[in-house]
């Protein structure tokens, strides 16, 4: 089972806006200062994307890569894979994420409608509404 790594999107005022970032790109990366001390348990995994509270998205991740000014670069897939949503609190970075606490894709043809804020959906979730 790969790991995940979760991110907030930060900036994005909608989950509209986190498509737009993904919108007639060939390629999507990332940097950070420190490379994951888990990157090999990453193989096959995914960067889950947090907006209002919420995981709502994930990308693929394609690679780890060092870059020339001693920063890391993380490769993803140009793709946006709409889930489940399920609440996150908020955080400075990225973090890990077991594929077993992993959210759902969606399936095709599934109507996402508007994306709950995290808050709500934590509610929810708490009085099995969700």
């Amino acid at each position: 089972m790969p790991l995940h790594l979760t991110k907030i999107a930060f900036g994005a005022k909608s989950y509209a806006d986190i498509e737009k970032w993904f919108e007639n790109r060939p390629r999507v990366s990332l940097t950070t200062r420190y490379c994951p001390t888990r990157v090999a348990e990453m193989e096959g995994g995914s960067l889950y994307w947090v907006h209002e509270h919420a995981i709502v998205a994930r990308s693929p991740i394609i690679g780890f890569e060092r870059l020339e000014t001693g920063r890391w670069s993380i490769d993803l897939e140009p793709r946006l894979i709409r889930v489940h949503s399920r609440p996150k609190r908020a955080h400075q970075g990225w973090r890990y994420l077991s594929d077993a606490d992993a959210p759902p894709d969606m399936a095709e043809g599934d109507d996402a409608g508007d994306v709950l804020p995290g808050r709500l959906l934590g509610k929810l979730s708490k009085l099995g509404l969700v």
